[in-house]
């Protein structure tokens, strides 16, 4: 039996059955005999919830709580802590009797109640066989407020699908096995998925856009969900900022897509505004998931972020296809010729690599992204992504065209012995030549992993 506390919540939910990598990561909680309150923390709108009813299928009862949308459910939370009585008093709530290993219950956008995420500890401590999941969109900003149970919690982070989870959502998943298995493709299939890639650059991973696309194969109908998905989005600053903040949120949230693949610099944004203005509310948009910056590292080994300069970075938006739309770019030309648009359109595609790298890395622990530039006279050298890949540092670059200049790449070998090979993400298939791996933009699910490499496998079931 499902019991969802407000309906209003349920006809928000995209109902196009999507396989996601957080559904494995899911089931496998389920099964955990030493097992935590979990914890889903991403931006709005991508998909937790979802899940979590589909894991909610695999149980006797299902009982969900959405405290944005019934926010007088929190105050059975201020009382006290003890999770017998709260229990107790959702089951009145819900008219539903939770029962400890045959319920799944769920507290969805639970920044909105700080008291319950304290409580997930006493429910690990004194109710361990409860299943208990608590998603929130704005989590970090409860979790300033209030606190971490460190160590009686566990967390999963959530991001928008992933090129292998669109794969599978637009049909093709038979793909996914070969790209797993870096497979060389020959060149008609090869090309194929270079389409797909670029309709995944159009759309993005947002779960709207995307079901917008398979219902109606139009690209007008996936930019109308991003539009309506920006709106939402910019609905939420004031839940997390001080009135005076506001504006220079909003031209935050205009302008950054527009430092895609630059140094980004406070001078730049358009008028006259400064770096203490500007720096907090950066740091807003960060905390809501909807940016990810990337920071220089001197990548002279792990962890990356032993040697970074703050002052220093790039930023990446949520999505691609968000980023696209925010720039208001015609996206029909990712349908009519992709192969001219990876090329025209390079900083796109270095963002893509980055979003992928966070899809499939662990879930299970923050992810941070790191560059390394070199800025001397006469000599100018970039590397797009470091990458911690099997306890080593992996310099990663993005080639959206066919060309082959590596200069970056060979400068920093040079200068770092301990990085044995640097990889190549370009349009071209694989191939292997000295220290350099070069593989096609679409497999950058190569390096998951290894419990994402399972999740994604867990997408051809």
């Amino acid at each position: 039996m499902v019991y969802i506390l407000d309906i209003r919540d349920y006809v928000l939910v995209y109902f196009l059955s999507m396989k996601r990598l957080i559904d494995w990561h899911l089931r496998t909680w389920k099964e955990e005999k030493k097992r935590k309150p979990l914890l889903l923390k991403g931006a709005r709108q991508i998909g937790k919830t979802y899940s979590v009813r589909q894991l909610g299928k695999h149980f006797e009862t299902f009982v969900e709580i959405n405290f944005e949308l019934v926010p007088e459910a929190k105050t059975i939370f201020e009382k006290d802590l003890l999770p017998e009585r709260i229990l107790w008093e959702l089951g009145l709530l819900t008219n539903q009797t939770i029962i400890p290993g045959k319920t799944l219950l769920f507290l969805d956008e639970v920044q909105a109640a700080p008291q319950a995420i304290i409580a997930l500890r006493y429910f690990y401590e004194l109710i361990p066989e409860l299943h208990v999941i608590a998603a929130g969109s704005l989590l970090d900003f409860a979790i300033e407020k209030v606190g971490m149970p460190v160590g009686r919690i566990s967390m999963l982070y959530v991001y928008p699908l992933s090129f292998m989870e669109f794969l599978a959502a637009v049909g093709s998943a038979q793909f996914i096995k070969a790209i797993l298995e870096q497979q060389p493709l020959s060149e008609i299939l090869h090309d194929r998925l270079l389409d797909l890639l670029g309709y995944y650059l159009a759309i993005g991973g947002m779960p709207e856009a995307v079901q917008a696309w398979v219902e109606t194969k139009d690209p007008r109908a996936s930019y109308e969900a991003q539009q309506g998905l920006i709106e939402t989005y910019r609905l939420d600053f004031p839940k997390y900022a001080k009135r005076h903040q506001l504006p220079y949120l909003d031209i935050l949230f205009n302008q950054i897509p527009h430092f895609i693949g630059k140094q980004f610099k406070y001078s730049a944004v358009h008028g006259e505004y400064k770096k203490r203005e500007l720096a907090p509310c950066l740091h807003l948009l960060h905390h809501a998931n909807i940016i990810h910056p990337i920071t220089h590292s001197a990548g002279n080994g792990l962890p990356l972020g032993a040697e970074i300069n703050m002052e220093r970075f790039k930023i990446i938006f949520l999505d691609i296809g968000l980023s696209q739309s925010l720039l208001g770019l015609d996206l029909n030309a990712w349908f009519l010729n992709p192969d001219k648009d990876l090329i025209n359109r390079g900083a796109i595609v270095e963002a893509f690599v980055g979003q992928e790298l966070l899809s499939y890395a662990s879930p299970k622990s923050k992810t941070e992204l790191y560059f390394w530039k070199r800025e001397s006279s006469g000599s100018l050298a970039e590397i797009d992504y470091l990458y911690d890949f099997q306890h080593s540092v992996l310099p990663i670059e993005v080639k959206s065209g066919h060309g082959s200049t590596l200069r970056s790449m060979h400068q920093f070998l040079e200068e770092h012995k301990k990085s044995t090979f640097g990889l190549r993400f370009w349009s071209e298939n694989y191939s292997i030549l000295d220290k350099m791996d070069s593989r096609p933009l679409y497999a950058v699910a190569t390096l998951a992993h290894p419990d994402q490499k399972k999740a994604l496998w867990n997408l051809l079931d």
